[in-house]
């Protein structure tokens, strides 16, 4: 059997944390998780009872960040701490997966790729959507020449938290605001097709009399093409109409909802609306439903493929120059001065 990776958890005030541990514990031929910890009270007294933390050793960040023969860190502390833990993280030469975003200060940000970069350290980021099977095909499509010359991208990442008080102060403490927390989602995807804009413009919004930029949009120029990118956490029933459409010469290609999260894991089949003006790969010209498959455990292929980096079985495909143009543009796009 290949040997298990050593694994520990810092922090639990993540909105993912839950669903990261949960999937992490599932992976037990791939992973051993050393323990967790979480320094803010408030984080233990919400979430530490949670049914994913059963029986895990609890520890103080210190004591995961020497404990002998750990591999790698998951980084899952409230989003204002993701970049100085990573930052702790790498010093002690552990490798990283790291939730979203990746911090309101590029130069703090740049300074843990270089330092990953130097200690030969994977870093991956956890934006789940790289995985999903329906924007995988829209990417291989682009990147195959099914579409022709892109021209336009329209995509959207809403929800509706309109009443949810609590979570919409959290989300006012970011000078960028849902823009900033939603968007580096879709900001990856349009990158992956795309590569680096020549320009990124900001639209943000507030539709209620309080500090939350809770409606944004974003216009990503290239030289033939625009990209769009929305995020709105006004939206009702929003989640049902994340979508993506790609627009090209010689056709378009549209999902619709990006995610079906009919239960926790995300069971239902993804569909892609692909439209060509002649036959490009297997598909012939005309319109086609394509099942693209299931999501499945929205967390557990980011992993395995986390397991593999880590053992030198494959390269990270999301390169420390990805992770910095992603980065750099979900800050342009959300109002942060460069």
């Amino acid at each position: 059997m290949t040997k298990r990776i050593k694994i520990a958890q810092i922090g639990i005030g993540h909105n993912h944390a839950q669903g990261n541990m949960e999937s992490l514990r599932k992976l037990e031929n791939i992973f051993e998780i050393v323990g967790v910890s979480e320094s803010d009270p408030e984080w233990m007294k919400k979430r530490s009872g949670l049914k994913c933390y059963e029986g895990l050793k609890w520890m103080s960040e210190e004591e995961i960040l020497n404990s002998p023969g750990l591999d790698a860190v998951a980084v899952e502390k409230d989003g204002f701490d993701l970049i100085p833990t990573a930052l702790k993280c790498a010093e002690h030469n552990l490798h990283i997966h790291l939730d979203k975003p990746g911090g309101e200060s590029l130069s703090e940000f740049k300074k843990l790729l270089e330092l990953c970069e130097k200690k030969k350290l994977a870093l991956q980021l956890a934006y789940a959507y790289r995985y999903n099977p329906a924007l995988r095909f829209a990417i291989n499509a682009v990147k195959s020449g099914w579409l022709g010359n892109v021209f336009e991208i329209h995509a959207v990442m809403s929800r509706y938290d309109g009443d949810n008080a609590e979570y919409r102060a959290w989300l006012s403490k970011f000078k960028g605001g849902a823009m900033y927390i939603f968007a580096g989602y879709l900001i990856d995807i349009v990158i992956s097709m795309m590569g680096r804009p020549d320009k990124i413009s900001p639209f943000l919004k507030k539709t209620r009399n309080d500090a939350l930029i809770d409606n944004g949009l974003a216009v990503m120029e290239y030289e033939h093409a625009t990209a769009t990118i929305r995020v709105s956490v006004e939206e009702i029933d929003g989640m049902k109409h994340r979508r993506l459409i790609v627009c090209g010469t010689l056709g378009t290609v549209e999902i619709c909802p990006i995610e079906t999260p009919s239960d926790r894991y995300y069971s239902d089949p993804l569909y892609a609306r692909l439209t060509l003006k002649q036959d490009a790969g297997a598909y012939k010209a005309g319109t086609h439903k394509v099942d693209c498959g299931t999501m499945g455990d929205r967390y557990a292929a980011q992993l395995r493929e986390f397991a593999e980096i880590v053992r030198g079985e494959k390269e990270n495909p999301f390169n420390y120059q990805h992770e910095l143009l992603v980065q750099e543009a979900l800050l342009a796009a959300s109002g942060y001065n460069l």
